[in-house]
């Protein structure tokens, strides 16, 4: 691996770095958070939404302001790299500006009534307190992408962010506060070392109308399933096994260069990461040398350093966990072209780095090919035909992101229409999503709710029809109509 790790003291390629103080709450801490937020959706609820529109567009404003120090404080947080840690506060921003227009809108339908002098439509109800609980690897832009469309229908929030990435959650938390957002509306539940404890207790509340998490399938059943018990509207975004296709009349050259990105992108912590690599055996043995030889230049290290590209992994246990598959891969007969061990050379040994693996003579049920390793580790499958890929593609308990790399209008429509993910595509990396667009997948991926772009109010939003009779009489539906 070229390029060993540069490290100033504060950076966190120094796992002893000391980032900040933070609580350790408890259940009594929820307690008091959902009490603050039923309190404050009495009034929040009836500020209206033009109005809730301009604050959280103050708080973009603000976020914009802060957006160089907010990706610092989350770089040395979380280790991704600066240009990432930009992008997800930019993301926060985006997501800002996006739903003050919403404000405005927040559209319900007007329709003819099947009666004479009978009027008719629909509008959303905010739901009430919700609860929102969020991984490490976007600190930013997830929490926004669930709690400004939460704040702009009406709805009062309380947060639980990661463990690993309490910091940036307190620092939108004080430009919340400065953008003006009431006391209560918004509230911040932070944990250290009892996360299963107090996001239980979060799930649990009775006055918590609402939950949203992103995180594993294994903990989004036990948040469904306590849900269900008291019939609590619950939307999960969970994991994926993401495939990028390589046809084999397709710009290789794009194709490497989309591979790498969403493979190693966040050091491959993403739910959306580039995890299998299906090639067309036309074109395997030149991809798979143009690859290597692209990941060898990669530069591992301090992610404050604008010159490295890939970060530490998030945790010991993370890191083991990525190295633990690299013998369950061994044993099943795949083989090691490249990385498959931790990086700690000169100062790299203070922090949890693995270097950029790739993962050949995998077949589609092997483990490696369908269980989310959440690593920089990519598995590559050889197939023969554009059919092969497909199945292949979709051979697995995941359907969150998918891409295919191919010159031919027809191969994409059909994969458009085939492809069984919430994303998919044509000639870029799986990673990627725009905030104005819906987000989430099909299978294990989630229970079929979208976030981001209009669907989401759909999620925080409840849908109440009206019928305003002005005919002076009783009229019957289905009944005074029909001769």
């Amino acid at each position: 691996m070229a390029n060993g790790c540069r490290r100033k003291p504060d950076r966190l390629s120094n796992r002893n770095d000391l980032v900040g103080l933070f609580p350790a709450s408890d259940q009594g801490d929820v307690d008091t958070a959902v009490a603050a937020a039923k309190k404050a959706f009495a009034s929040w609820r009836l500020v209206p939404a033009p109005k809730r529109g301009e604050l959280l567009y103050r708080v973009g404003e603000l976020l914009k302001a802060h957006k160089e120090e907010i990706a610092r404080i989350m770089t040395r947080e979380m280790g991704k790299v600066l240009k990432e840690t930009r992008g997800d506060v930019q993301e926060g921003i985006d997501t800002a500006f996006y739903v003050a227009g919403e404000g405005r809108r927040l559209f319900g339908e007007t329709t003819p009534s099947e009666l004479p002098d009978k009027f008719a439509m629909s509008v959303r109800a905010p739901v009430g307190v919700c609860a929102l609980i969020t991984p490490w690897n976007f600190p930013m832009a997830i929490p926004t992408w669930k709690m400004f469309p939460a704040l702009i229908c009406g709805n009062t929030v309380v947060l639980k962010p990661a463990e690993d990435t309490p910091y940036t959650a307190v620092k939108l938390f004080e430009i919340l506060q400065r953008a003006g957002v009431p006391p209560g509306v918004v509230n911040l539940v932070l944990v250290q070392g009892r996360g299963e404890e107090v996001g239980a207790a979060l799930v649990r509340h009775p006055d918590v109308q609402l939950v949203s998490f992103t995180g594993s399938a294994a903990v989004g059943r036990e948040v469904a399933a306590v849900c269900g018990q008291s019939l609590k509207r619950v939307s999960l975004e969970l994991g994926g096994k993401n495939a990028q296709i390589v046809m084999e009349d397709a710009d290789l050259g794009l194709a490497v260069e989309g591979a790498l990105w969403g493979a190693f992108g966040t050091t491959g912590q993403r739910c959306t990461a580039t995890s299998r690599l299906i090639l067309h055996h036309d074109i395997k043995t030149k991809f798979i040398d143009r690859l290597v030889a692209r990941i060898e230049k990669i530069k591992i290290g301090d992610g404050l350093d604008e010159s490295v590209e890939i970060g530490p992994l998030i945790n010991r246990a993370a890191r083991d966990k990525v190295q633990s598959y690299m013998e369950i891969g061994r044993q099943e007969g795949a083989r090691v072209l490249i990385g498959g061990s931790a990086y700690d050379i000169g100062a790299c040994a203070n922090g949890f780095f693995f270097q950029p693996t790739i993962l050949d003579r995998v077949t589609p049920n092997m483990r490696v090919a369908q269980e989310e390793i959440f690593g920089p580790v990519l598995s590559v499958i050889e197939v023969p035909d554009f059919d092969a890929a497909i199945a292949v593609l979709n051979g697995t308990r995941y359907g969150l992101s998918s891409s295919i790399y191919t010159a031919d209008v027809n191969r994409a429509f059909r994969a458009m229409r085939d492809i069984e993910a919430g994303i998919t595509y044509i000639n870029g990396p799986t990673i990627g999503a725009e905030v104005h667009l819906p987000f989430g997948g099909v299978k294990d991926t989630g229970n079929g709710h979208r976030e981001a772009g209009t669907t989401v109010y759909d999620i925080f939003s409840e849908w109440k029809s009206i019928y305003v009779d002005y005919s002076g009489r009783l009229q019957k539906a289905q009944i005074d109509n029909v001769e």
